[in-house]
């Protein structure tokens, strides 16, 4: 079998059509695939690519992941314009249309259940920052070099105690913050989920992740969701508050169903970690 039928998403029967301009991963707009009171989202793609053997391959492939991802979150992007739909992972794969059915019928109850659930909500993602400066250098003492370099070991040592001392008080506002940010959003959200702390390193974002939440929220209250951000948001520096979306509710859409992978299930969770990856290093 040459194509496998790539599926993004799963959403009830509606009016409407696709916005102009949505393209799938082969390049053309997505099929709308009907099955009783279920529609899903989808794409043909080639098995030499999304098969499970070149699949796992092309895990290791950034460059890969990152434009199979960013097509994947552009179809859902797109869909939830027009409707509510429930974002399935990256890399949800069936080997053809009865597959598709077969994923559908799994998962039918939970499916409409997430559908009422997530109906007219947002996902807003919120982040909290740590970034210690370095603390100002100290007056120099009348024993130390006009240029300001320590004289001996204890104004050494003193130096680097000032510095920790600084780092260490930018940590506790950075925590204090989260934990008040945190408790005030989810009770402004119908639920709230708490991520792992993204690695600087692979989100390049500037500081330390102390809190990456996510809220969802009803549409109509996005505005005041924001102002209340806003609200809570510091002035002072070395800590910064980031805020993402409207999204999608990735993160509350659970997984309804499983597809009929011939074996792809776990390559495809190891994909879908790597698209929510960069799903939150594109909104930094």
């Amino acid at each position: 079998m040459n194509e496998l039928r790539y599926v993004y998403a799963v959403t009830r029967p509606f009016d409407g059509v696709l916005p102009d301009g949505v393209r799938g991963l082969d390049g053309e707009p997505p099929r709308l695939l009907h099955h009783g009171d279920l529609v899903a989202v989808v794409s043909p793609v080639p098995a030499g690519d999304f098969a499970e053997a070149p699949l796992k391959k092309h895990l290791e492939d950034l460059d890969w992941l990152t434009a199979t991802a960013r097509a994947h979150e552009a179809v859902i992007g797109a869909m939830t314009t027009v409707t509510c739909t429930v974002p399935l992972r990256l890399a949800t794969v069936c080997v053809d249309d009865s597959g598709v059915r077969r994923l559908l019928d799994a998962g039918h109850d939970r499916f409409l259940q997430t559908l009422d659930r997530l109906e007219g909500r947002v996902e807003w993602g919120g982040k909290v920052y740590a970034e210690p400066e370095p603390a100002p250098a100290p007056r120099p003492e009348p024993s130390e070099p006009a240029g300001g370099a320590p004289a001996t070991g204890r104004d050494y040592l003193r130096r680097r105690l000032s510095r920790r001392q600084a780092r260490e008080g930018v940590w506790e506002r950075a925590d204090a913050l989260a934990r008040t940010l945190h408790a005030e959003l989810s009770q402004r959200a119908q639920a709230a989920a708490l991520h792992r702390p993204q690695d600087s390193r692979l989100s390049e974002s500037p500081g330390q992740n102390v809190l990456n939440a996510a809220y969802l929220v009803p549409r109509e209250r996005s505005e005041e969701f924001v102002a209340e951000v806003g609200r809570l948001t510091p002035e002072e520096g070395g800590v910064r508050v980031e805020l993402t979306g409207p999204w999608a509710p990735y993160s509350f859409a659970g997984h309804a169903g499983q597809p009929d992978t011939a074996g792809q299930a776990g390559a495809a969770d190891t994909a879908g970690k790597a698209g929510a990856a960069d799903r939150e290093e594109a909104a930094g």
